[in-house]
């Protein structure tokens, strides 16, 4: 009679905590862009500066002048002499700035020997006058066009008021746009100097006006 030997298959191995899993890591290759807002520091700087000063000098000598003279022509010939003087100030401030930035440069230049590697990135005293001059001319023509033509003495110091605050504003949020700044503050803060500016302008000329009988003839 056979005999039939039953024999104990061994249980499986268990599976190790180490392969219990596949563990899929994925790399996250996306980057962020970000904005370099320091590389447009001097070239907004010089803009924003230009147009703002522009706009508030030639605004507060408008109004300063039509606060001992309330005809037309005389703050429309106050207004182009600011506009002009204004240009040519800014542009050799400007230029004369800058040269002097361009000389230390080049002489750091020559000690590290390493001139030829980087005068090209060296600013330009030329381009930087002539932005200067564009940006304030630019300014100065807002309420020089609006309100040099109108007749009536208060619709045109109502014009130049009203026309700079706008433009004051708008200059405070470009450069806080471009410059990676607060909008707000920076509006408030450029035109709240603007007012300033032209309010002292106004306030000194009349009071010299009325002390001494002043009245500019054009």
């Amino acid at each position: 009679m056979a005999q039939v030997h039953a024999t104990k298959t061994p249980p499986p191995p268990k599976p190790s905590p180490n392969n219990s899993s596949i563990q899929i890591t994925i790399n996250d290759t996306t980057t962020t862009t970000t904005t370099d807002y320091s590389a447009r520091a001097q070239w907004l700087r010089a803009a924003i500066l230009g147009a703002n000063d522009g706009l508030v000098s030639v605004a507060s000598l408008m109004i300063g002048v039509g606060a001992v003279n309330q005809t037309a022509k005389a703050m429309l010939v106050s207004g182009l002499a600011g506009l002009v003087a204004g240009a040519c100030s800014m542009a050799i401030g400007e230029f004369v700035s800058v040269y002097a930035q361009y000389d230390i440069e080049l002489a750091q230049m020559k000690r590290e020997n390493d001139f030829e590697e980087k005068e090209k990135k060296l600013p330009s005293p030329a381009q930087a006058a002539g932005a200067s001059a564009l940006a304030f001319a630019l300014g100065a023509l807002l309420p020089l066009l609006a309100g040099g033509f109108i007749k009536p003495w208060g619709a045109r110091l109502g014009t130049v008021c009203g026309v700079s605050s706008l433009g004051l504003a708008g200059f405070g949020a470009v450069g806080a746009v471009l410059g990676g700044a607060n909008v707000a503050k920076s509006a408030t803060r450029v035109l709240v100097g603007g007012w300033v500016a032209m309010l002292v302008t106004y306030g000194v000329l009349r009071l010299f006006g009325l002390a001494f009988g002043a009245q500019v003839s054009v």
